[in-house]
Formats: C-alpha cells, structure tokens, sequence
C-alpha cells in the first residue's frame, strides 16, 4: 500500500504538527527548529516517567460518571495510536514498551500487526510504522479525536480514513516527525517521532477504553503460558512473578524492544471476534481480513498469573468494551500495560487452552508468506 497522495485534496483539519496541543501554526513554527534537531539524536525507547494511575473513563456501561463531572472525552487532548509492524524483519520494535495499550489483529496473509495506543507516557521513537487498515476505524471511535501515525493506505480506503473522525498523520502530512532507520531495510524502517505530534502525553483520562483497573477477581484458573495463533503467527504469553507480567513471545522467539528489554504486560486479553473478509486486497491480491470489534462474545483475561474465563460486550463503535463474568460482574484489569489479542471467534472451540508450560522455543509455525505493505 503507497503513502498519501500530496496531491489528493485532504479533509479539513488543522495542521498536524500544529494540531494536537491546541497550538497555533505560528506556536508550530517555533518549534520546527527544536523538532528538526530532534531527529539527529540516535534512537532510543523511551522515557523513564512511571504511568499514572488509571482513571474511569465513562465509555463502560459498568461505570457511571461522577454527578455533574464532565466526560473524559469532551476534554482530554488525544491519544496517539500507531501503526506498527510485526513482520520478523520489523523486529525487534521500538517503543512498544511506553503504550499503555497493545492491539493485535490479523493482516493479510494470515499475519499480525499492532497498534499501539499512547497516552500516559509518550517514548523518544516509536516504530517501525507500517499501513493501516479498514478495521482500524472501527476500534479509534472509541477514543476523542485520536491522532492515527501511519505509512499509508490502500488508495481506496483513504477516502474512508479521511471521513473518519480522527487526525490521520502519513510522512507526507508531517514528514519531520518521521524518519528512516539506517540499521535494517525499506519498509521495515520507519520510525515516527511522537513529539513531532504532540507536545505530551494526554494522560490516563483520554485512555476512553472502557477498561476497568483494580483487585483481582475472585476465582481463576492458574497458568503458566497461554499461546494465541493466527495462520502465519503466533503469540504466547508466560507469566513472569518477578516482572509481575507475561512475558511475550512471538513465533516462538521472546520479544524485546530495540533496547534489549522483554515486554511484558500486567494484562492480556485474547477476545475472541469475528474476523470477516474484507472489499480490500494487498497487491499481491490476498483478502485483508475485517475485524469486528463491536459486538459481544467471549474472552479471557490473564492477570496476575491466573485465567479468567469472561465475556465481552462493546454496543456502538463510540463506546468502550465491557469484560464481565458469567453474573455480570464487571472484572478490573491489573494496572499497567494491556495487551489486547483478537482472535477469531470460529477457531474459539480449537483454539489453544492455558498451560503448564510454556511451548518448546523451537516450535515455529508453518513458513509466513511476504509480510504486506
């Protein structure tokens, strides 16, 4: 899929790098200089500032808003959402360590990619950037005007990406706030410079996810490791005491960022979704796959080193996602980093059940097809 057309006429929308703050293109101006110094400094993760305290966000049907308090959404700036490519040449990613919330999905192929959401804490580089995807437009409604980074789009879906109800920020939008990475190849090489898009981070109160964060739920299945697989991929999540996270690895290889360091989320969800063909193909004619993120059905959260089995409800696109258990309870999530696994609801029944062990390193999945644009 190519980067935006200059020359297509765009939506109206202020500029992105003066957008964003509320700064005026004069404010932008004055920064230019700072942004461009920025990117000669070499890559780096992220910043060391802890995450701030998770807050409820009124997009749950479980959570009422505070009488007379305003909604969250009315008034946090927004978050950043990016792109980011899980290819095995992309890897390892950067910046994926700061995202206060991880996404999953299946691309054509029988492939993954991520989004990375951003808002209590934004990272020196995130990366690399890769397309977006129809699916993509559906999960954003639930945030306020989210700024979407990505390296482009099938040029049929544009025109749906420029209706949507986000800030949509290509390298042909905002060309300092990208760069390329001298260390691997084209397209596995496009980092964005989140502070090219935003002064600073939104903080919790934009996070309009639905998720609830607290104790532990009662009850539970204690588990080890937990694997997720695709066609062409496969994630598996082992519990780590010590890093109070599940540990993820991907193809059977752990998964580090560019630092060195493993990522490891406080909680994972595999919801299961329907996941649909799409009106869209990639060049080489494979069916990118639609995922239906509205809607209800099953799911499991691992937390703490145990498994609960719950369901999932999301009603309107503008809402966040609900998790509750059998009598309705709504469950809370551990604080710190989600990770939130789609995997299609028809492989539910065969889909692979927590564990004891972790699976052998060496057991890879069939051979992956070319990883798509």
């Amino acid at each position: 899929m190519s980067a935006r057309d200059p020359s297509r006429p765009k939506r109206s929308r202020r500029p992105a790098r003066a957008v964003l703050a509320g700064r005026s293109p004069a404010a932008a101006a004055l920064l230019a200089p700072a942004l461009a110094a920025a990117l000669a400094v070499s890559l780096t993760a992220g910043c060391t500032t802890s995450r701030e305290p998770s807050v409820d966000d009124g997009r749950s049907a479980s959570q009422k808003p505070s009488p007379g308090g305003d909604r969250p959404s009315a008034v946090a700036a927004p978050v950043l959402a990016v792109k980011i490519d899980n290819a095995p040449a992309a890897r390892p990613q950067t910046g994926l360590d700061a995202a206060d919330v991880v996404y999953v999905e299946q691309v054509e192929g029988g492939l993954s990619r991520l989004m990375a959401v951003y808002a209590t804490r934004l990272p020196k580089a995130v990366g690399p950037v890769r397309s977006a995807r129809e699916s993509d437009l559906e999960l954003l409604r639930q945030f306020h005007q989210p700024v979407l980074a990505f390296s482009g789009a099938q040029g049929r879906l544009l025109p749906l990406i420029d209706r949507a109800p986000l800030d949509a920020v290509t390298p042909s939008d905002a060309s300092g706030a990208y760069f390329r990475g001298a260390d691997r190849a084209a397209p596995h090489n496009l980092f964005l410079r989140p502070s090219g898009l935003l002064p600073s981070a939104p903080g919790a109160a934009a996070l309009t996810t639905g998720f609830r964060y607290g104790p532990a739920p009662s009850g539970g299945t204690a588990t080890a490791s937990r694997a997720v697989r695709y066609p062409a991929a496969r994630f598996t999540f082992t519990w780590s005491a010590s890093r109070a996270g599940w540990l993820v690895s991907t193809d059977g290889a752990a998964t580090r960022t560019s630092d060195g360091l493993p990522l490891a989320p406080a909680t994972v969800v595999v919801q299961y979704v329907k996941v649909r063909a799409s009106r869209f193909h990639d060049f080489l004619g494979n069916n990118t796959p639609y995922t239906e993120t509205v809607g209800s059905g099953r799911a499991q959260v691992l937390r703490d080193g145990r498994a609960y089995d719950v369901n999932w409800k999301r009603g309107t696109a503008t809402g966040g996602t609900d998790f509750t258990t059998s009598d309705g309870a709504p469950v809370d999530f551990a604080r710190g980093q989600v990770w939130v696994v789609f995997a299609n609801a028809s492989s539910a029944s065969s889909a692979s059940s927590a564990s004891s062990a972790p699976r052998a390193p060496n057991a890879a999945p069939a051979r992956a097809p070319a990883s798509p644009p």
